[in-house]
């Protein structure tokens, strides 16, 4: 039996009843019902939805249990803020709706053991089919940077907890991109501890943001987050999406909205 002494950590784990889904979303009608499928009907979902679709008449009829959609045409990082506030449990689980669960996520995600004093968990991304080798990198340079004390999160696949989120003042709703990263950078910085957990995997299927211009997504992503973790070109970066949006050949327009 293994022996613990007073100055090793206190660790803790994470059950489902303690976990909220928070997802925006816009006209998703074509995604909504293969992400839905990958979320366990015990685990609470809020989702906050902008549509002009049938997308929250889908969600209405697929899943009823512990399920709150919110109808208001906000942006992404006041969406995902909002869905926070909806929220009443002790972690929010944030994510997209163009990803899945991977079989076993919300197992695997209970049999984590977290240090005491983790306030937010890094998941990564893969693929269930193409841009392989762009997820492989995506991964290892999430990797390198948590090594090196950079929390590269993903709007995809990041918790925090509920209140260390409040404490910093949630999500910027300044930025209508890159926002994921930003209030992880920040978490990190208030003295809080962040876990990167490559065992928790989310799936992208629908790849059209990648489709539209895989290098310029890639250094899009590397400048802006660069300058958002330095703290340079602040202005610039939050004057707008440097055309993150316009450039996407899908759903959210030139607003940002989710």
């Amino acid at each position: 039996m293994k022996r613990t002494s007073a100055s090793d950590p206190v660790r803790t784990r994470i059950t489902l009843d303690q976990v909220t889904v928070v997802v925006p979303t816009k006209n998703e009608e074509a995604n909504i019902s293969t992400f839905l499928a990958s979320i366990p009907v015990t685990v609470h979902l809020v989702v906050v939805d902008a549509s002009t679709d049938e997308t929250p008449r889908i969600i209405e009829r697929l899943r009823r249990r512990r399920t709150t959609v919110v109808r208001e045409p906000l942006t992404i990082p006041e969406a995902r803020q909002h869905g926070a506030r909806v929220a009443r449990t002790e972690w929010l689980l944030f994510t997209d709706a163009d990803v899945i669960f991977a079989p076993g996520y919300f197992e695997r995600l209970c049999a984590i053991e977290l240090a005491d004093d983790v306030r937010g968990i890094v998941g990564t991304k893969s693929t269930v089919d193409g841009f392989g080798t762009y997820h492989r990198w995506f991964r290892r340079g999430q990797r390198t940077l948590h090594a090196v004390g950079i929390p590269a999160a993903t709007g995809s696949n990041m918790l925090l907890r509920r209140d260390a989120l409040m404490d910093i003042g949630g999500f910027d709703p300044d930025l209508t991109v890159n926002e994921d990263t930003e209030v992880m950078f920040r978490l990190k910085r208030s003295g809080a501890a962040v876990a990167f957990c490559s065992e928790l995997v989310v799936q992208a299927f629908d790849h059209r943001r990648l489709e539209a211009g895989l290098a310029r997504k890639i250094a899009h992503g590397a400048v802006r987050n660069t300058c958002l973790y330095l703290g340079i070109y602040e202005r610039r970066v939050r004057a707008g999406d440097w055309g993150y949006w316009r450039d996407a050949a899908r759903g959210p327009d030139a607003t940002g909205t989710a």
